[in-house]
């Protein structure tokens, strides 16, 4: 299933949103994750707030992610050779959270992940 609408979407992103939508079943702990990941992921994000070397603790809030979300439709993107920005709708449980992630890449990977979102309306909607 393709998410990403884009021709110039990197196919690393549509490996990323894939398996954001792919179920717990297989996301196998990060395995599938992390090798889309620099290895000193740097992140920010609405809950978290800023975050350097944020792998190990991203594959871990992505596991709650991916348990709540029940769909993902992406509503914009836009891509160049250094990073992408996706707005999406992400489904949760309670109902839809309004989502952008902002992505840079270096040496084949995600570098950077900038996630903004409403957190309280994310918890309240059954995000974890």
């Amino acid at each position: 299933m393709t998410l990403l609408n884009s021709p110039s979407a990197p196919n690393l992103l549509q490996e990323y949103y894939a398996i954001l939508t792919g179920g717990l079943s297989s996301y196998a702990d990060g395995a599938t994750l992390r090798p889309l990941l620099s290895e000193h992921l740097d992140f920010t994000g609405s809950l978290a707030g800023h975050v350097p070397d944020a792998t190990e603790g991203f594959l871990q809030g992505v596991a709650g992610f991916i348990g709540a979300v029940s769909a993902i439709a992406v509503r914009r993107e836009v891509h160049d050779a250094q990073g992408s920005a996706v707005l999406y709708d992400a489904t949760l449980p309670g109902g839809i959270v309004r989502m952008t992630e902002f992505f840079t890449f270096a040496g084949g990977v995600i570098s950077t992940l900038d996630l903004q979102y409403e957190g309280q309306d994310y918890l309240a909607k059954g995000g974890r």
